[in-house]
């Protein structure tokens, strides 16, 4: 491959028009760019650190083909020079047509950004972003990519930083990637499966910095992405330059060596450059028009709620979000995305809701993506909530809201809200069918608690919202936490209402692990953390978020609680998933109360229990796991099924009485009603009996 023509003193010949970005050839560098209303494009080149260009070489008219520049430059070191791009075109904000020939643009498909590898501070220009050239030459080994299925899946919700950043986390590496990796072990012991990592993607961390009662404010979730392609660089232990993203590789390969899955929280609804005040970074100044939904006027639709909307049904912004998941699942052996606000996914170009987006039936056909798992937060900021309609295909999952909001109000008393509990303890079946395009309850990811709103900690010890710490006079963040505070607001020294606390937070993980769905943890959880009652931590980089792991200790019965049920769970596939039919006559599912057998589900039910049974064919034996939830203030019986004369029930947990909370080894005969404390969940397993085995209630 030989240079064709001399550019500003460089030698250059026309580029790999398919390729995207920036590439390293041996000796050369192909840059590929693309714009439809530009009329003109210059590439620029830094010297490292510094913000004004070494070098400005136009792409020639002729190495344009269609709407796509593209060309090889030889001569380059990729350790030596960053890149951006300057685009000349019509200026006319009416028609969303944004060209500025003097501002220069980030490449839309960079694979790493610079200026931002120290957390919190960022380099020149606020809006001035430069790339870099990355080699993709990661060893991975003979390391793969586990593959679990969704029913044999336990997420486990984290924030890289506030996950290990807290002195307490006793890593080397605090609030980095190489941090994280010094917990495989504490993952390993909790039982999860699955990390599913709030946005990783570049993000300005900076962005609305601003101080609050002596406190720096920052946008530290992240859900505010600069490049989709680059990961955060500021989340690495170590600089990384041209090899960024190594360290996050290094994580992802020691997860699968641990047979655990990564799951990247993606965020394609909106980016970092807001509505027509906000910074323009990259896709304002490639094509405004087309990357973003615009009204007749040329204003933002602001479906994300963060003031623009990514146009995500224009064939262009498709081909991008597709070559975008692509990338993470090829280069980063990246196991899954959970999609936020996912029902923008589904608008047409002028926001109405589509019955059949092109995008999502894309993803779910995707071949590069067939065996990648699909998340949907199934609502948006404009008011759409698809929750159990949302417009995708077999493939795709969905966080289950209802699960969520309809579980919260009855763990906490509303008794009369049974028969709604009990069609999401048992898979949600009137909003997943399996009839229909979803998988049945492998389409619901049940969930309490997540990033956003209260940790289960908070949502037993306060009654309402105190976001007072973010700024906005406590208007931000949900209302509707359905919470309760057991009669204290915060923290007290009542041990009545704290072991009341106690209690219901191991209800609720009982709960989830005793329901047909994938099921989610919020990080620090399992051991107590609390975020004050901030359901809305998205600017707290601080001990809000950070979690405290000296809690583990503290709440140490809570920690072996979860402990227990996560193992107790995968231990019974009659719980995650359909068995053969079981050879003892039990149903896969049934439902029983304290008058009847198998009696209707009513208002006035005030206990209920859930058995799951089916013949396991990898343990030759039929797998039956019975839960009994009593939300009731007061004790309340239940009828256990009717075990055959040869099987016996043990008590695997029961909340109202700590001396069995660990042990198994408490045995019932059943047959008859079962006493369940106030405010108490029991969860039984059955097996045959031995002969010699004395079995009593």
């Amino acid at each position: 491959m030989e240079p064709l023509d001399e550019v500003s003193g460089f030698r250059i010949r026309p580029g790999l028009y398919g390729s995207n970005g920036a590439t390293a050839l041996p000796g050369a560098v192909n840059f590929t760019v693309h714009s439809h209303g530009a009329y003109s494009c210059e590439l620029l080149l830094y010297h490292r650190m510094e913000n004004s260009p070494y070098a400005v070489i136009p792409f020639p008219e002729k190495y344009r083909v269609g709407n796509v520049y593209s060309m090889i430059v030889f001569g380059l070191k990729i350790t030596e020079f960053e890149y951006a791009y300057r685009l000349d075109g019509p200026w006319d904000p009416a028609k969303g047509l944004l060209f500025d020939r003097t501002k220069p643009l980030l490449d839309p498909y960079a694979k790493a950004i610079t200026g931002q590898s120290v957390w919190g501070v960022k380099r020149g220009d606020e809006d001035q972003y430069h790339a870099r050239v990355v080699r993709n030459n990661f060893d991975w080994k003979d390391v793969f990519r586990p593959k679990l299925s969704m029913s044999d899946s336990i997420i486990y919700e984290m924030h890289v930083r506030g996950f290990t950043h807290h002195p307490s986390s006793g890593v080397e590496n605090p609030g980095t990637f190489a941090g994280l990796m010094e917990k495989i072990p504490y993952l390993k012991e909790l039982g999860v499966t699955t990390v599913e990592l709030m946005p990783i993607f570049e993000f300005d961390e900076t962005q609305d910095r601003r101080v609050v009662g002596g406190r720096t404010l920052c946008d530290f979730w992240g859900y505010n992405t600069v490049s989709f392609f680059a990961p955060n660089t500021s989340y690495t232990a170590a600089d990384e330059y041209n090899r960024e993203g190594e360290e996050l590789k290094t994580l992802i390969k020691e997860l699968h060596e641990n047979g655990m899955e990564i799951i990247l929280d993606v965020v394609f609804n909106h980016t970092a450059e807001g509505n027509e005040h906000g910074p323009v970074i990259s896709f304002k100044g490639f094509d405004n028009n087309i990357y973003y939904m615009l009204t007749p006027e040329g204003y933002y639709y602001n479906f994300s709620g963060c003031g623009n909307t990514l146009n995500c049904n224009h064939p262009i912004v498709q081909e991008m979000i597709v070559e975008c998941l692509r990338y993470w699942v090829t280069s980063y052996h990246v196991d899954g995305f959970r999609f936020d606000l996912a029902s923008i996914l589904g608008r047409n170009e002028d926001g109405t809701p589509m019955s059949n987006p092109p995008l999502l039936k894309r993803l779910a056909f995707d071949p590069l993506l067939g065996d990648t798992k699909l998340i949907a937060e199934a609502w948006d900021a404009g008011g759409l909530y698809q929750v159990g309609s949302f417009p995708a295909f077999c493939h795709w999952a969905e966080w289950n809201g209802k699960y969520r909001d309809e579980l919260r109000s009855y763990l906490k008393g509303e008794y009369w809200l049974a028969p709604q509990a009990v069609k999401r303890i048992t898979g949600s079946p009137d909003l997943y069918r399996s009839d229909k395009e979803y998988q049945g309850y492998n389409s619901s990811v049940n969930f309490i608690t997540c990033h956003d709103g209260f940790t289960l900690c908070d949502l037993y010890s306060y009654n309402q919202k105190h976001n007072e710490a973010n700024g906005w006079n406590n208007t931000d963040g949900s209302d509707d936490n359905r919470s309760w505070n057991c009669g204290t607001e915060g923290p007290t020294e009542d041990e009545t209402v704290n072991r009341l606390r106690m209690k219901l937070m191991k209800n609720a993980c009982a709960v989830l692990m005793c329901s047909r769905g994938t099921p989610m943890l919020l990080a620090g959880d399992e051991f107590g953390f609390s975020k004050q009652g901030n359901n809305n931590t998205y600017c707290q980089d601080n001990e809000l978020s950070w979690l405290d792991w000296g809690l583990i200790e503290k709440n140490r019965e809570l920690f072996l609680f979860f402990k227990q049920m996560i193992h107790f769970r995968k231990k019974h596939r009659s719980i995650r998933c359909e068995l053969g039919a079981a050879k003892c006559g039990f149903p896969s599912v049934g439902t029983y109360t304290s008058d009847s057998w198998d009696a209707s589900v009513t208002n006035d039910t005030k206990a209920v229990g859930i058995l799951f049974a089916g013949y396991d064919e990898e343990q030759e034996a039929d797998d039956i796991v019975f839960l009994a939830v009593n939300p009731y203030w007061e004790e309340q019986a239940i009828r256990l099924p009717k075990l055959p004369a040869h099987y016996a029930w043990s008590v695997e947990a029961d909340t109202s009485d700590d001396s069995v909370s660990h042990d198994t080894s408490h045995t019932a005969a059943g047959n008859e009603p079962r006493r369940i404390g106030a405010r108490s969940v029991l969860v039984l397993s059955a097996s045959e009996r031995r002969l010699d085995q004395t079995v009593s209630l």
